[in-house]
């Protein structure tokens, strides 16, 4: 797959239009001065963000003293 490049300042003057391919799956490297500085690309579909407290089920276990100091801890400080 080609990837095109693209300027920074292009990139910022036509972000809306950007979007728009990168939605439809195409993928652009920004340059800065002719050197790679970022790529833009779609965000993968079965990407979801992490919800808090989604280990919680009723396999989970953590144990009351989680959060205590460990005595023997102190010669890896």
């Amino acid at each position: 797959m080609k990837i095109d490049e693209i300027g920074i300042f292009e990139a910022k003057t036509g972000l809306s239009d950007l979007v728009r391919k990168v939605m439809k799956g195409q993928r652009f490297y920004i340059t800065r001065r002719g050197k790679r500085v970022a790529e833009l690309r779609p965000v993968p579909a079965d990407t979801k963000p992490l919800r808090r407290g989604c280990a919680r089920n009723e396999t989970f276990f953590m144990s009351d003293d989680f959060d205590e100091p460990i005595d023997d801890f102190e010669p890896y400080r």
